[in-house]
């Protein structure tokens, strides 16, 4: 029997906690759990899951191969890029995500701001993030920025995992084609395509007819 995840009615807790730099955990049960910062030590696949499609449960699954431990994965409602998400439309995703994985909830657009939370985190990104990582428009003080942001990443004892992503030209782009500062080269570590490659994304999803 398909159960629902109801989206509680009183929002207001949610967004306190999410405002207070905690996650909320959706349950397979369909409860909603808050959790106060900080969580140690997950292994994340952040994303927005618009759709999910098979790359995020292949990578989810090679990653766990690697790790050896459960893959959590992280929707975030504040995104660099796009609007923040409504709470209804967080419940439509997160209905495409329960039984397969277990699901947070948080408002860190940013990488800092997740391992913030979750110190300790190794987080699971496709070519195309780690490469949005590294790319200075995203920080206020250019690349400073982006060398300050590594700086605290490895200091809460954070790292990646990276898969390689098909590009918008569909040429599939591996982490060693990305230029990484050398000193911050070792936070990053690559799974063999011969592990994991998925040509499809979510925005051609999307796109299809």
């Amino acid at each position: 029997m398909r159960l629902l995840i109801m989206l509680p009615c009183d929002t207001t807790t949610l967004d306190r906690v999410l405002a207070e730099g905690g996650a909320v955990q959706v349950m397979s049960s369909g409860q909603w759990l808050p959790l106060g910062p900080p969580i140690r030590d997950p292994a994340l696949l952040p994303g927005a899951f618009n759709p999910a499609h098979d790359g995020h449960w292949k990578l989810a699954q090679a990653a766990g191969s690697i790790l050896n431990r459960p893959i959590v994965l992280e929707l975030s409602l504040a995104n660099v890029d796009k609007p923040d998400l409504s709470w209804p439309e967080v419940h439509r995703r997160i209905e495409q995500l329960k039984f397969r994985v277990p699901v947070v909830i948080t408002r860190a657009a940013k990488f800092v701001q997740k391992a913030e939370l979750f110190p300790g985190a190794v987080f699971v990104v496709g070519a195309d993030t780690a490469a949005r990582i590294i790319e200075a428009r995203y920080y206020d003080s250019g690349m400073d920025g982006v060398l300050m942001a590594l700086d605290f990443l490895r200091r809460q004892g954070c790292r990646f995992l990276v898969g390689g992503r098909v590009d918008a030209c569909q040429r599939f782009v591996r982490l060693e084609e990305i230029t990484i500062p050398a000193e911050y080269r070792d936070l990053f570590q690559e799974i063999s395509p011969d592990v994991f490659r998925v040509d499809v994304s979510s925005s051609e999803l999307r796109r299809a007819p």
